[in-house]
């Protein structure tokens, strides 16, 4: 049998199988693209037989088992790529306007600190948008810290995070929480500071940050909350507020004042912190006050985007994503008079630090 200018032998042909080109493509999970520069490169040899091309099973599995193989499914990183640490393939999903919450339950073993929080959010969450804003080593601050669910990801994914959390009760958690529940010392990689992030920022050095990820406090919301879900937590022993203290934004009691302050003492500070070209993921969701509907995420929007920063620059939105919450029960809010959403989504808004 002809392969090329060699003969295949009888001992050869014991060994292996022939396959069609459409088969072979299918054993390899490539493109017909992909599989035609591999056997153009060589890689695969092509065996005529009645004018017909055939491969090799065996070559396959064998050429299956190589690094060329590995980056060819898995793809490589461009060396032009400064943002992460992502393939092309990864890459591209990622672009997608959406994606689904994922967490580990309230019942799993390392979810009991995070729920002791009045409005925790998803370290796997956090860690999405880490590892598609960072690479390895980056620096990622969240002036929001809570029960460290941010810095929680950076630990398990190799970013170094600075958390800044008012509450010392939070603060202290959100240590303990690297330390049980990834390992212990792991907390000491990272700067957990317990403070007012509108004074801590100010002590942060400009440019010196790769990414700000937060979930800030959705105004007074927690005041306002369902008396159903208030009792279900005070059964439960569990808090209904970030904290009693007067610097806590979540306990202004007017919104456009709340506004103001998390715009200009938080966010535009932490836009300063950021080298140029870098990016701030902020996750919120809009709510009701009594019967009026807040559009928090496009007020924050209109106040943030082409902004001037203090000491240089200007944040410009790059897009929104939409985080389903698809696990959330619905209730009847409403029924049957009048139209109440159950929002069970939230906003992700992406600025970029630019130069004017």
């Amino acid at each position: 049998m002809d392969i090329g200018n060699r003969t295949l032998s009888m001992a050869d042909l014991q060994k292996n199988t022939l396959v069609s080109g459409n088969k072979a493509m299918q054993m390899l999970e490539l493109s017909r693209h992909s599989f035609e520069k591999v056997v153009k490169d060589g890689l695969l040899t092509i065996i005529y037989e009645n004018g017909k091309k055939y491969y090799q099973t065996g070559e396959i599995e064998a050429f299956m088992s190589t690094d060329t193989y590995t980056e060819l499914v898995n793809g490589v990183v461009d060396p032009r790529n400064s943002l992460n640490d992502l393939t092309g393939k990864d890459w591209l999903p990622e672009t997608k306007s959406f994606f689904y919450q994922k967490g580990l339950g309230a019942n799993h073993p390392e979810a009991q600190i995070e729920k002791l929080h009045p409005a925790p959010y998803s370290f796997q969450d956090i860690g999405h948008l880490v590892n598609f804003f960072t690479k390895r080593g980056m620096s990622v601050l969240d002036p929001f810290g809570g029960v460290g669910s941010t810095a929680k990801a950076c630990e398990v994914n190799g970013r170094i995070c600075t958390s800044i959390e008012l509450s010392p009760v939070w603060h202290e958690l959100s240590i303990k929480r690297l330390e049980t529940e990834v390992s212990e010392g792991s907390s000491k990689k990272h700067h957990f500071i317990n403070g007012d992030c509108c004074e801590e920022l100010l002590k942060i050095p400009s440019e010196s940050m790769d990414f700000m990820v937060t979930s800030p406090p959705y105004w007074g919301i927690l005041n306002k909350q369902d008396q159903k879900v208030k009792k279900n937590r005070v059964a439960n022993n569990l808090e209904t507020k970030y904290s009693e203290d007067e610097k806590d934004l979540g306990n202004v009691a007017n919104y456009e004042e709340f506004l103001e302050i998390l715009v200009k003492q938080v966010f535009l500070q932490c836009a300063r912190t950021l080298r140029y070209g870098k990016y701030m993921a902020i996750v919120v969701s809009d709510f009701r006050d009594k019967s009026e509907y807040i559009s928090f995420h496009s007020d924050l929007i209109h106040e943030l985007n082409k902004k001037a920063i203090p000491g240089g620059g200007v944040l410009r939105l790059q897009g929104t994503k939409i985080l389903l919450q698809n696990h959330k029960s619905l209730l009847p809010y409403g029924y049957p008079f009048a139209y109440v959403e159950n929002i069970h989504h939230q906003y992700v808004l992406i600025f970029r630090k630019e130069k004017k």
